[in-house]
């Protein structure tokens, strides 16, 4: 069951909110009707057709609502004969593509698009949002209540707009499709399908728009990215990108993002999710050259922080000139920023730990790593982290 709503769940939203633009309404009639299902599947056995099982109970549910609020007859639904997706077929009508367009609709707060598209498409919680934007869970949830409001109020269409409205909304789609496999980067048992989720509808909407080159960038990016999700981890730790082995990546992936990295920049219009997605393509050079090529890299992160001045972004950047002009240099480089955010930021303090850690500044890398530890939520990068720790405390002892 968890399997079904996983994977389903933004196609369900998509569906059940169309009708009358209500988001809200769809998240809780839906909620409703996997309560439903998990007290009738164990003993009736999942039906032949599980998503078209939720969207009947859960429209039911919104049409029990509607009586219960307008005393007023509902207006009949049409049923949806639906069939659990095919992973690598795609779906031009796919209903999640009207919703991540809704959500992006200019209407709607800038700041509250791509986490809403988080929530309603890929059933992200208001909590697990804040975190990727180190806010507040409770400001996030009146963020995104408050935009869900506004769709329904202002009765905004859902359907996938024309070219030339669909190109103002693209870079908010494209971040929350990114955001969405950042997001669970590690940890969980959903995280491998909400990954494959996220570079489905990236690859999805660079079929449908194959004339743009940062759509086309993004789907490079993520092929790259799950190129090397079997490496990630080993005995249950976190595994660095420069200490995995490359015979564990799915080099056919790789082939692919490459290929279509190619055809991003054949178009001639350089942007954020291309240069990500080169960065990514050198690394993956490794398994070809068996070195990586850190001058390389460098020049990509300068290019990003011109174009993308994000804080991760400079905090890449400071430990790949702690790789090409040694650590100190690294340090100077974190000692550049300023960003209030720095204290609560746990890849600033990851990389301030190593970068002490390899100038034999023991105490002060054990201390910088206490605080990314303190900072780190999914489980096997804690174990990482702890490792290192653990590893510097040992050399201290020892000299």
């Amino acid at each position: 069951m968890a399997q079904v709503a996983r994977a389903s769940y933004g196609r369900l939203i998509g569906i059940l909110s169309a009708h009358g633009g209500d988001i809200a309404g769809a998240e809780d009639a839906l909620s409703d009707a996997l309560r439903a299902a998990l007290e009738n599947w164990p003993a009736s056995g999942i039906p032949d057709n599980p998503e078209g099982w939720l969207v009947r109970v859960a429209r039911n549910r919104m049409t029990d609502a509607h009586r219960r609020a307008l005393k007023l007859h509902p207006t009949p639904i049409e049923e949806h004969h639906l069939t659990m997706p095919n992973p690598i077929s795609f779906q031009h009508d796919d209903p999640r593509m009207a919703l991540l367009f809704v959500c992006a609709h200019p209407g709607i707060n800038e700041a509250a698009r791509s986490p809403l598209m988080l929530q309603t498409v890929l059933g992200f919680t208001a909590a697990e949002i804040a975190r990727a934007y180190v806010g507040s869970p409770a400001a996030m949830s009146k963020v995104l209540v408050r935009a869900k409001e506004r769709i329904k109020a202002n009765a905004i269409p859902f359907r996938v707009p024309d070219m030339a409205i669909r190109s103002q909304r693209l870079r908010d789609v494209t971040e929350a499709i990114y955001g969405c496999y950042a997001l669970v980067w590690l940890d969980g048992p959903d995280a491998d399908s909400i990954q494959r989720e996220a570079v489905y509808l990236a690859d999805l909407l660079a079929t449908q728009i194959d004339d743009d080159a940062e759509v086309l960038g993004l789907s490079a990016l993520l092929g790259f990215l799950h190129s090397r999700r079997l490496a990630r981890l080993q005995a249950g730790s976190y595994v660095p990108l420069t200490e995995q082995s490359s015979d564990l990546w799915d080099h056919a992936l790789i082939d692919a993002a490459d290929a279509r990295l190619r055809r991003a920049f054949n178009l001639g219009r350089p942007g954020r999710f291309q240069i990500e997605a080169s960065i990514q393509s050198v690394h993956a050079a490794r398994a070809r050259t068996g070195k990586t090529d850190w001058d390389a890299l460098l020049a990509l992160y300068e290019g990003l922080t011109r174009i993308a001045p994000t804080l991760g972004a400079y905090v890449s950047q400071a430990a790949v000139i702690g790789e090409v002009h040694g650590p100190p240099a690294g340090l100077a480089a974190l000692g550049n920023l300023s960003n209030q955010r720095l204290d609560r930021f746990q890849p600033y303090w990851a990389t301030r730990a190593h970068l002490l850690g390899r100038s034999d500044a023991t105490v002060e890398a054990q201390d910088a790593y206490s605080r990314a530890i303190s900072l780190t939520l999914s489980t096997p990068a804690r174990q990482f982290l702890v490792s290192a720790r653990e590893k510097l405390a040992r050399f201290e002892t020892r000299h």
